[in-house]
């Protein structure tokens, strides 16, 4: 009974020992996000200007060939609402 005290006594302080580390590693963690974002500057987003470009055209074959590969798969009850390309 002696060997079964000392064992449950060596696993509590095992287990205090885990969790009381790392509880200090997630406060230095925090600490250090902190004073890093205190000290290092934060970058400012660079202002880009976009250029609205006309989607470019799908040609009357693809159109056709998509509009019929929808229809097949689908039974007809498909239909095709707008083709653009990527």
């Amino acid at each position: 009974m002696e060997n079964l005290n000392e064992a449950l006594g060596l696993l509590a302080v095992g287990m205090l020992t885990v969790f009381s580390i790392l509880l200090i590693v997630i406060f230095l963690g925090k600490a250090l996000i902190a004073i890093i974002n205190k000290v290092a500057p934060t970058e400012e987003p660079k202002k880009t200007i976009k250029v609205a470009t006309a989607p470019a055209a799908v040609s009357a074959k693809t159109q056709s060939i998509i509009q019929a590969a929808v229809s097949q798969l689908t039974g007809g009850k498909g239909k095709v609402a707008k083709i653009t390309k990527i």
